[in-house]
């Protein structure tokens, strides 16, 4: 009987697949007979590699998943892995598909067991990376990713990655497109997974820029512009945190009391307001370290725009557009010299263009102070002679004066006196985008260069515009103090004043004492006050001493929070000392002087009471969008259990017309009293009538 049982499980593998790993030394003269046979089909194999054989297929698995178990009683097992490896090196690209899936299935199963090395199963893996097999090639994407993933998670293996790198590199220059797109697809996903986040990795993806393959160009040229979309992952995990706490205790609130339909719908509308507050509060997290960590940005940026700027067109527009984008951010994160690229520019600066708002997107981010006033200048000439003219429409004289906003932010030198002049008398323009854009160009250059506006436009001077300075082409603003410190004192204060306390306590009776009246009190020396404030702002020895007092208090202390945020209020007061009140609060004045380190498209083509037109994917989006976390419309249900049966007339209607065709012609024959009754009464009606 015991015979006849071990006979039944040798001849059913998952069964002696399950027996040979629970007890591997009752069962090894069985897992011998079985490896013995696959070997001697292996062999048979190797004549006829392009047929399929299923019975070589389940006793590949088989061995696979238990040839470990014998790693050190069997030791001519250890030659398996490299058996399936030389068959797939010599026979790989003319395999049946799913044989070759076996035999690669097989490596990474063994691969697991640590009986492979991971550069001979990449080695393997990247030559079938060219066989015309897409589920393959996305199974040995997988595996590669996950695999180095599981290398480095404990502590990164700095000899591996090195190796690995090196390999991937001389795959770069292969032949083969889809060899050299998978090498760049998988550094680009262990960036984002932050496992290869480091310098070699970001200048190995640098050098598929240079790739003669369009699609190789294209992974790398949206890798280094959508790095910015990464977001950290500690902070998406908080914010779901919080978000989870309030949606259970919104649930528990639900939980006690009476069960409702309006407790219900008051409990979904308050998720959705929820969903969408989250949504529309989630932090940008911008991150531009892949374009930080290129060795050479210079070079790169040469060779991008001389494959961009030949006279045949060798790439798509869309893999130019690209290029350009990248050429332009490299300028402004950089700082880099290519005055070439000014002159591309401005051959594509026409409202006819397509794609205009990007190339102005483009010319803003190639701008900084380090770039000759002079070409910057010819730019903004040819935005205002070709988009802020009158004979253009208000949109675009609008889309025109933010791009010309957005390039004198980041240098303010390219902007002449008598142009801005001309620019600035767009403001009484009765288009409300083109008069908010104009005045957006005042404002900043009250900021940046008071002096070039006209004395009318300056507005009332404030203490900050009495302190800016205007550099020159290629000086340096930087000061040995932190301005606003001024306000501290040389020593740190724990306590407060002794007056202020009194005058507290003060205010306190007399707020007891009141019926909760408004009182007006008018002090006299309100005015004075201002007036000696301005004359203290206006007075250049003041200024000097109060630099004097920022320098020695930086110098004396260590600050705290508080003290930054005291100069944070102090360098925000001085902006508005002089002007009329503002509605902005703190967070909000001082959060519009951080620019970006880059400009958005939506600062240029931004027109305030304008919708900008969709296409139809966006409006779809849009509408997708807008119907997450929204019942479904339609004839409200009657059951109030979903599960109990409906009524045979509910039925009837979900059923083909030829099948109720019958009952219908039934009912309309069968009709009750009343309706007998009121045809009787017409019949009679009409009778009359005709004998009339």
């Amino acid at each position: 009987m015991e015979s006849k049982k071990t006979h039944l499980i040798s001849m059913n593998l998952p069964v002696l697949q399950n027996a040979l790993k629970r007890d591997p030394e009752s069962y090894k003269e069985e897992f011998v007979s079985k490896y013995e046979q696959c070997q001697s089909m292996l062999s048979v194999f190797q004549l006829k590699s392009s047929r399929h054989n299923e019975a070589l297929v389940s006793s590949v698995s088989f061995n696979a998943q238990v040839v470990h178990c014998y790693r050190t009683s069997l030791p001519e097992v250890q030659q398996f892995p490299e058996q399936l490896i030389n068959i797939l090196k010599h026979h790989g690209p003319d395999m049946d598909p799913d044989m070759r899936m076996t035999f690669c299935k097989a490596l990474i199963s063994l691969r697991n067991n640590k009986m492979v090395a991971p550069m001979e199963l990449f080695d393997i893996f990247f030559k079938l990376f060219s066989c015309q097999d897409k589920v393959l090639r996305k199974m040995m994407y997988n595996f590669i990713v996950q695999d180095i993933k599981n290398v480095n998670t404990r502590q990164k293996n700095v000899q591996l990655n090195k190796a690995l790198q090196n390999y991937m590199f001389k795959w770069m220059n292969s032949s083969s497109a889809i060899i050299t797109k998978m090498c760049v697809d998988i550094m680009v996903e262990l960036y984002r997974r932050r496992i290869w986040n480091d310098e070699r990795t970001v200048n190995v993806i640098a050098k598929s820029l240079t790739s003669k393959h369009s699609r190789v160009v294209s992974v790398g040229l949206k890798f280094f512009l959508g790095v910015n979309e990464i977001e950290d992952d500690s902070d998406e995990e908080d914010d779901d945190d919080s978000h989870k706490k309030t949606l259970k205790e919104l649930e528990v609130g639900y939980r006690v009391g009476k069960k409702s339909k309006k407790r219900q719908k008051r409990l979904d509308r308050a998720k959705a307001v929820l969903k969408k507050h989250k949504k529309k509060h989630k932090a940008d997290v911008v991150n531009f370290s892949a374009l930080h960590l290129l060795n050479d940005p210079q070079e790169l940026a040469e060779r991008l725009f001389a494959r961009v700027n030949t006279s045949s067109r060798i790439e798509k527009f869309e893999v130019e557009l690209l290029m350009a984008n990248l050429v332009s951010r490299l300028i402004g994160i950089h700082q880099l010299i290519l005055l070439n690229f000014y002159d591309y520019l401005m051959r594509h600066l026409k409202p006819s263009e397509t794609y205009v708002t990007k190339f102005l997107l483009f010319a803003a981010q190639a701008s900084h102070d380090i770039v000759p006033p002079e070409c910057l200048e010819n730019v903004i000439k040819v935005i205002a002679s070709n988009f802020i003219t009158d004979r253009n429409s208000d949109d675009a004289i609008a889309v025109g004066l933010n791009a010309v906003r957005e390039i004198c932010a980041r240098c303010p030198l390219a902007m002449s006196k008598d142009l801005l002049d001309d620019l600035v008398e767009y403001k009484k323009n009765r288009g409300k985008g083109v008069m908010m854009a104009a005045r957006s160009l005042v404002m900043l250059f009250r900021e940046k260069n008071p002096h070039l506006l006209h004395k009318s436009n300056r507005g009332r001077l404030t203490e900050a515009m009495r302190e800016t300075q205007v550099l020159d082409y290629g000086q340096l603003g930087a000061v040995d103090y932190l301005p606003g410190a001024e306000v501290l004192s040389m020593t740190e204060e724990n306590q407060e004043p002794q007056d202020q306390k009194e005058w507290e306590s003060c205010s306190e009776e007399e707020h007891e004492d009141s019926d909760g009246s408004w009182i007006d009190i008018h002090h006299s020396s309100d005015e004075e006050t201002k007036d000696v404030k301005k004359e203290e702002a206006d007075d250049p020895v003041k200024m000097a001493e109060n630099v004097e007092k920022a320098r020695a208090v930086m110098q004396s202390r260590i600050f705290t929070d508080d003290d930054f945020n005291k100069i944070k209020a102090r360098q925000v007061s001085k902006e508005v000392d002089g002007r009329s009140a503002s509605k902005r609060t703190l967070e909000q004045m001082s959060g519009q002087r951080n620019n970006k380190e880059i400009p958005s498209l939506e600062a240029i083509e931004c027109i305030p009471g304008k919708r900008m037109k969709h296409d139809y994917d966006a409006r779809m989006a849009s509408v997708m969008s807008g119907r997450e976390g929204r019942q479904k419309y339609g004839r409200r249900e009657k059951r109030t259990n979903p599960h109990a049966s409906t009524s045979n007339k509910d039925k009837r209607k979900s059923k083909a017309f030829m099948m109720v065709k019958h009952k219908i012609r039934q009912k309309k024959g069968k009709r009750t009293f009343q309706q007998k009754r009121d045809a009787l009464k017409q019949a009679l009606t009409r009778k009359q009538k005709s004998k009339k």
